[in-house]
């Protein structure tokens, strides 16, 4: 009753309530990015208080990434069968359940279940997906706009909370460096309850920018959907030849954003010498690179060719990995470095999942970008391990980070094998 009325409200004033979902919706994806982020962080201090080594520590960040992306397509099962609202408030409660507890784990078995099962279910039921939803049910038009605007939360994430939790960690331990995030979370989960709302009808409207005089739509019990829907939507897909060249280049997208800078670039740079301090301020100045990038890449997309956009994306992502290990670690080698990977670190968010919804339809867009998303983390799980793996046995990042650029070149010359006029939506089975 309070959001209706709030809408209500909010109306008589010119303003439609699809910017309240979008604002809360930013809020949830900023601080669950941020708890996603922070370990890559803690990669140090819990080995040198422990005794585990990069390697172990990566895999069960890598278990965070797997389940963040498998749980894609099941999240948007679950926001059609329980609502936005309380599907985002529990995944918040497993975030704040993961940091919290983390603080008092004394095996390893106990990182593998707080950072990698319960932070990897809960980030992965607020992820990508959750804004695809949002774009679709409560927008008529600048749906790429709004994907940019939501997807650039995630550096924003980043761009408030590493810096702190790297001082903290520096300062006061590890374990006070969580205490941020649990906070901003918990805070998140309220006003998630107070405001969020799964559909415009529910408030009394019809989509943004639908044509004047559209009928609200009725309200509707959920539709009937199980577990078994997701494999049904894949099976539906999987003949389609855009679904996996999508799936493989954000396949490689997670592999060179989460799974590799997200996860070790604080480690990276102190094999280089330098502290964690400076080293989670160059990601946030990533992050505000990030910001602006990715909300432009959503303006972008609303009106150039989705292909060009992505192809340019993953070009100069992977120059620039090329480019970091000459860098000399330098202000003026990172800030270059920061510019040209943070313009475009989830740029590519906003013309794929355009690219999804203008080739599967606008239904089913959450869905099968879920199964899109659950490639780009499979990828993440894989560099971060991978990348661990690789630093470990010739002490040295730098294959890692070559490999991973050359893989974003491919990824630029894939997406244009994508036809200019996407194929019509297919039929589900």
């Amino acid at each position: 009753m309070f959001a209706l009325g709030f809408s209500h409200w909010l109306q008589r004033r010119g303003w439609h309530y699809s910017w309240v979902i979008v604002a809360v919706t930013f809020l949830t994806a900023l601080t669950s990015s941020a708890a996603l982020g922070l370990p890559g962080a803690l990669l140090q201090p819990p080995s040198r208080e422990f005794g585990w080594d990069v390697e172990q520590i990566s895999s069960a960040l890598a278990i965070r990434f797997v389940l963040f992306g498998l749980m894609g397509p099941f999240a948007a099962i679950l926001m059609e069968r329980f609502g936005l609202r309380a599907v985002v408030v529990t995944a918040l409660s497993l975030v704040v359940g993961g940091m919290a507890l983390a603080t008092v784990m004394t095996q390893f078995w106990h990182l593998i279940l707080f950072w990698g099962i319960m932070l990897g279910v809960g980030s992965g039921m607020t992820a990508l997906v959750l804004s695809a939803v949002v774009s679709n049910r409560w927008f008529d038009s600048h749906r790429g706009l709004v994907v940019g605007v939501l997807t650039a939360s995630s550096a924003t994430g980043q761009l408030i909370f590493l810096p702190v939790g790297a001082w903290l960690i520096e300062h006061f331990g590890w374990r006070l460096a969580v205490l941020p995030v649990f906070v901003a979370c918990a805070i998140v989960a309220l006003l998630v309850w107070a405001f969020m709302r799964s559909r415009p009808n529910e408030v009394g409207l019809a989509p943004y920018g639908a044509a004047p005089g559209t009928p609200v739509a009725p309200l509707a019990p959920p539709m009937h959907v199980t577990f078994a829907t997701p494999f049904q939507v894949l099976a539906s897909v999987a003949g389609h030849r855009v679904f996996w060249i999508l799936f493989g280049t954000f396949f490689i997208c997670g592999l060179s954003t989460n799974g590799l800078i997200q996860t070790h670039f604080i480690s990276l740079c102190g094999d280089a010498g330098m502290g964690a301090v400076p080293a989670a301020s160059v990601l946030a100045m990533m992050g505000a690179f990030d910001l602006v990038g990715t909300i432009g890449s959503g303006w972008l997309s609303d009106r150039y060719d989705n292909r060009k956009l992505l192809l340019i994306y993953y070009g100069l992502r992977g120059l620039s990995l090329f480019w970091l290990p000459y860098s000399e670690f330098t202000f003026y080698g990172l800030s270059l470095f920061a510019m040209f990977y943070g313009l475009d670190w989830i740029a590519t968010v906003p013309p794929t999942v355009r690219l999804v919804a203008t080739t599967f339809g606008k239904e089913r867009a959450g869905m099968v970008f879920g199964w899109v998303f659950a490639g780009h983390q499979l990828g993440a799980a894989v560099d971060a391990w991978g990348a661990g793996r690789v630093r470990t046995l010739l002490l040295t990042y730098n294959p890692a980070l070559f490999a991973a650029g050359a893989a974003c070149l491919v990824a630029a010359a894939l997406v244009m094998l994508i036809r200019r006029q996407p194929a019509p939506a297919i039929k589900p089975a």
